[in-house]
């Protein structure tokens, strides 16, 4: 639930700029498999909103529970969410060359395997196996390896995660306690130190996540493909996409957990009664 599109998933927002226009917005997420990613995204959701109910409410949520999670995970709420994140935060004056990269052949091929992979990875068996093999297909794959690498050092995407990760688990929390079910003694003095004691672990596996994803992704693309992505991840306009788009997953993954949380506290207090 806490990762990205096109392995991005969230990031500090800048400062609020003017709404730019919805058109162009839609047209470029349309071009960066936004709309298929949310989809697979809601996917996983509807199994994360299972394990919540294992953990808070023994198994025992029923069709009602399922209900509520559907409704936490509304394809055209996550999209809203995302897209506000997202034109608060970029600049209209830097989206002709993110918009000329991602329309391109190359832009389309990245995105198309970008979308395989996440769905690929909906199968947890096949996710694990690729990240036991992460040391094989360095060895194996040692120029797409340290292009990886690059890009994750270059988009900040293990810090962005873990960030992103940390307010949604924030989130969930506040959420528990909206719903007014949760009756221990949770000061914000306890929930952040839970939360930040879970940094290392989140870091970890963040990390892990990211080489499995991207290998899985990017192997299949030629050398000079990978390095034009580079050269725009890295340019300013690269820069600020990278940072609105986690923007806008921050806003909408906020939303997500605190209504989950919300929601698992109000069946837990249902259970009581």
């Amino acid at each position: 639930m806490l990762r990205s599109a096109v392995a991005l998933c969230a990031c500090l927002a800048l400062a609020p700029l003017p709404a730019l226009a919805t058109p162009r917005i839609d047209a470029l997420l349309d071009a960066v498999g936004i709309q298929r990613m949310l989809e697979l995204m809601r996917e996983e959701g509807l199994v994360y909103g299972t394990e919540l109910a294992e953990d808070f409410l023994g198994g025992n949520g029923g069709r009602s529970w399922d209900a509520a999670v559907q409704d936490v995970y509304d394809l055209d709420r996550m999209r809203l969410r995302l897209k506000e994140g997202f034109e608060d935060s970029m600049d209209e004056d830097l989206l002709d060359p993110v918009e000329a990269f991602y329309t391109s052949e190359t832009g389309t091929e990245i995105v198309s395997l970008e979308l395989a992979a996440r769905e690929a990875f909906l199968d947890k068996t096949l996710e694990d196996a690729t990240k036991a093999r992460i040391p094989e297909l360095e060895a194996e794959h040692p120029e797409t390896y340290a292009q990886v690498t690059e890009f994750i050092e270059v988009n900040d995407l293990v810090e962005q995660n873990v960030v992103g990760a940390l307010n949604s688990n924030y989130a969930f929390y506040m959420g528990l306690i909206d719903g007014g079910g949760f009756s221990g003694d949770l000061s914000e003095t306890a929930i952040l130190a839970d939360v930040w004691g879970q940094e290392p672990e989140i870091r970890a596996s963040t990390t892990e996540w990211l080489y499995a994803f991207l290998l899985t992704a990017y192997l299949p693309l030629e050398t000079e493909a990978m390095e034009d992505y580079l050269e725009m991840s890295r340019s300013e306009a690269g820069q600020a996409f990278t940072r609105a788009l986690f923007a806008g997953f921050d806003e909408m993954f906020i939303e997500i957990s605190r209504n989950l949380g919300a929601a698992a506290s109000r069946f837990m207090a249902s259970e009581e009664l």
